[in-house]
């Protein structure tokens, strides 16, 4: 029997949108959560084709079938009118429970019924976080080829990966019709790379992709549609200083990054390994957070001299500065940053996550071995545990 990881999202007691990447397991969890259910994949051709024609169908089904009280369908940007069916149903028929899963919302946003006016919850399902592999969590290997459930669990995951980029290339931009030149977007996935775990400049990206500012801001919206990436805002409550009001960027996977960003005798391995660690510790906080009911806003700090911070956690209980090192050894400019919030913000916690063995205190700030800190994150725990 194939053995499946118990995943840490907690499913709704209402109808709900599942929404995320492709490979990171929304049927595979439905499969294996969901019981006694109305099935309808939208990958089939042949439901696909059904549905597509005549979306009103989808009542027919679930008035022959009665005593089915949950109805699960995959991949509902396939077929968008669905939702005006959805919607009407769930207004008519309170016993149906909607469980629809889907890894773009870039159709669905075009609904006149704008995603059922809240009448179903919208949730994500992220990459693999540490907790959820236990003891077959490598560290190494997540930093190399990240943690896409497609991707960990393959007996090549460096070729799988490969393959996933094109398959997003040839079936979620090129065959929707997203993109008019689909050359002119891959060259867009290779330069945007750049700016992962990074301060996006749009202007940058578009003269190094030789194509216009409007163009890119419409690229980044397919990423954003596509759960591709994720951006941060600045944090910039109560402000004592000038800071920069640019989103932070990060591709939405670790290995996904390694994968897109080219490499070549100007490049340092350091840098490179910088942003993906970086990457690692936000796929985790972001996970994290979703998982835990979203109860945390997460942000970065950054003045206009340079002083910054990587990640800012904040919630009516909770303010925490951390800021992530790739070194194993913490030097005095490693906790310039985190100082500096302290000063401005000394309610906050800090804490520094570097690839040393140990747990210092260093001018009151706690420095905590990287892996030891993203094995601790566990949803609906505290972040930092004493």
């Amino acid at each position: 029997m194939e053995k499946i990881l118990p995943r840490c999202f907690v499913m709704p007691k209402s109808s709900f949108f599942l929404f995320g990447p492709r490979g990171t397991g929304k049927s595979t969890w439905a499969r294996y959560n969901i019981s006694d259910s109305i099935n309808i994949n939208l990958l089939e051709p042949g439901a696909y084709r059904s549905y597509l024609a005549h979306p009103e169908r989808l009542r027919d089904v679930i008035m022959a079938k009665r005593s089915k009280k949950v109805v699960f369908i995959d991949e509902i940007q396939k077929v968008p009118d669905l939702l005006d069916q959805i919607h009407s149903i769930i207004e008519d028929q309170k016993r149906v429970k909607f469980v629809v899963t889907g890894s773009s919302t870039r159709k669905l946003k075009k609904s006149s019924v704008n995603f059922l006016g809240g009448r179903l919850s919208f949730k994500l399902l992220h990459p693999f976080i540490a907790c959820e592999l236990g003891k077959q969590f490598d560290f190494k290997r997540s930093l190399r080829v990240g943690l896409i459930p497609l991707i960990w669990q393959s007996n090549d995951p460096e070729d799988t990966l490969d393959s996933y980029i094109s398959l997003y290339l040839k079936e979620e931009i090129e065959s929707e019709g997203f993109v008019r030149n689909i050359a002119n977007f891959a060259r867009f996935l290779e330069a945007v790379s750049f700016s992962h775990a990074s301060i996006l400049n749009i202007s940058n990206i578009a003269r190094e992709c030789e194509v216009e500012r409007k163009t890119v801001e419409g690229y980044l919206s397919i990423l954003d549609n596509l759960f591709f990436s994720f951006n941060l805002p600045c944090f910039i409550r109560r402000a004592k200083r000038k800071t920069i009001k640019r989103p932070k960027f990060y591709l939405f996977d670790t290995g996904v990054f390694r994968t897109l960003r080219p490499t070549g005798p100007l490049d340092q391995p350091s840098e490179i390994e910088g942003c993906a660690l970086e990457g690692l510790v936000a796929q985790h906080l972001r996970a994290w957070n979703d998982y835990s009911g979203s109860k945390h806003k997460i942000y970065y700090w950054r003045t206009r001299s340079g002083l910054e911070v990587d990640f800012i956690i904040y919630s009516a209980n909770s303010f925490v500065a951390i800021e992530v090192k790739n070194s194993t050894k913490i030097r005095p400019r490693d906790l310039q940053g985190l100082k500096a919030f302290r000063d401005d913000y000394p309610e906050c916690r800090q804490l520094l996550l570097y690839r040393g063995k140990e747990r210092i205190m260093i001018n009151g700030i706690l420095c905590m071995p990287c892996l030891e800190f993203i094995k601790s994150l566990i949803p609906g725990k505290e972040i930092i545990s004493e």
